[in-house]
């Protein structure tokens, strides 16, 4: 394939995610621009529907207004969060203030996704939790007054960090967390910061104050990495040309995968960065790259954890061996996608092995060739449609649909790769 496009990616999945929330719970109507439209923003839209919210129709190239309230109304009916573990997690947090009860489900691949790591440290603070099963959803949560917390997370994680930050908001009460490992992204802070809320990060304690209130805002979603690195990737592995991506957040705790990359020899540069409400923001310019192995350490993972499957397919395509460590959290996603990575990486003829939390990678030339089974992953079946645009490639993505959880008309962006008009070499 030769590259020749300018394009835009979605909106930010992360941001659009809080910013529906926070815009929820302010009094007055805000206006969110650029906003994602994929099904993981229309759960999130749909529940704070039910909580009584107003949040206009999500549609591709539309500002979605959303008239909050500051205390949510008691649904009448069980909130469903599709397959957005963001959705379930973060709400858990806002409703632990709550003085009602709710009870969250979502599909069978969310349902299977821990949740007592979020309602462990909840519990603490005062809510109450009855669970169905053992550990995920549906969740019943009866809120009510809570108190401050100071709290050592069990993982690196932007979910139950902003959860348990978001109750906090709610109830206008202290938070403190220590993150272990790296630092995972921090979209929730600098809005909150934005709003006045006092928000000190020490290199190890994150400390959030009561001190700002949530008011109607106007803002503008930048483009999404982890959706702009499935095209960086298919870039990097075509055989000449250029691609412009237009406006992505280039937030430094979303893009550990361009560093990752840089070792690997890839050609990408930024240009044009500038702020977008308190977010950096700047078109990635990305070349045709003979790649070569790496090792990503563990202190790596929580800058990166959703480009791993990307990641992974290019080392598939690098000289040497790629080894990803301390990456069990893939277990726990919307599939078991470390072992789902390895068992389609060898399905299509390429050298991966995922022994304990460590994801091993041997590259070779061989165009690759076989089924791959997504079970339904988003992720999974981008990056082996990345993989697929390889000269001679026979991949065959059983469900290719999944990419809409998160990148709605992903195929589309995928073929324009190749500018207007021009079909593949």
């Amino acid at each position: 394939m030769i590259v020749d496009a300018d394009l835009r990616v979605p909106g930010d999945k992360s941001i659009t995610h809080r910013a529906l929330i926070l815009a929820g719970m302010a009094r007055g109507t805000s206006r969110i621009g650029g906003a994602l439209t994929s099904f993981d923003a229309r759960s999130t839209a749909r529940v704070l529907r039910q909580l009584g919210v107003e949040v206009s129709p999500l549609a591709a190239g539309r500002d979605i207004l959303v008239r909050g309230r500051p205390r949510f109304r008691r649904p009448g009916a069980i909130l469903h969060c599709g397959n957005s573990g963001t959705s379930a997690r973060l709400l858990l947090g806002a409703l632990s203030a709550h003085p009602f009860s709710a009870t969250l489900t979502g599909d069978a691949s969310l349902r299977r996704r821990p949740m007592r790591r979020v309602t462990d440290p909840l519990a603490l603070m005062g809510a109450r939790f009855t669970f169905a099963g053992r550990d995920g959803l549906p969740v019943t949560v009866r809120g009510g007054h809570l108190t401050g917390i100071r709290y050592e997370l069990p993982v690196s994680s932007a979910q139950l960090k902003s959860a348990l930050i978001l109750a906090g908001v709610a109830a206008g009460v202290p938070v403190e967390v220590r993150e272990p490992g790296g630092r995972s992204r921090d979209h929730t802070e600098r809005m909150l910061r934005a709003f006045g809320y006092e928000i000190e990060d020490d290199g190890e304690w994150i400390r959030f104050a009561p001190t700002g209130r949530i008011v109607p805002v106007a803002n503008e979603v930048p483009g999404d990495p982890s959706s702009a690195a499935f095209l960086v990737g298919a870039a990097l592995l075509a055989e000449g040309g250029v691609l412009r991506l237009r406006g992505v957040g280039l937030n430094p705790t979303r893009t550990g995968f361009l560093r990752v990359l840089a070792r690997m020899g890839a050609a990408v540069t930024v240009e044009g960065l500038h702020d977008v409400g308190g977010e950096p923001v700047g078109d990635l310019i990305v070349r045709p790259a003979e790649l070569v192995a790496t090792d990503v350490a563990a202190g790596e993972i929580p800058g990166l954890i959703d480009e791993i499957p990307l990641l992974s397919v290019l080392a598939s395509r690098a000289d040497g061996t790629t080894v990803f460590r301390e990456v069990g959290e893939l277990r726990v996603k919307e599939s078991d996608r470390l072992a789902l990575l390895a068992s389609n990486l060898r399905a299509v003829g390429a050298g991966a092995e995922a022994h304990g939390n460590t994801l091993t990678v041997v590259g070779g030339r061989r165009p690759p060739a076989g089924r791959v089974v997504t079970a339904g992953d988003h992720r999974i079946a981008m990056a082996f449609g990345v993989l697929g645009t390889v000269r001679g490639a026979r991949v065959r993505v059983d469900d290719p649909a999944a990419a809409g959880v998160s990148f709605p008309n992903f195929h589309e962006s995928l073929r324009a790769l190749r500018g207007p008009g021009k079909g593949r070499k």
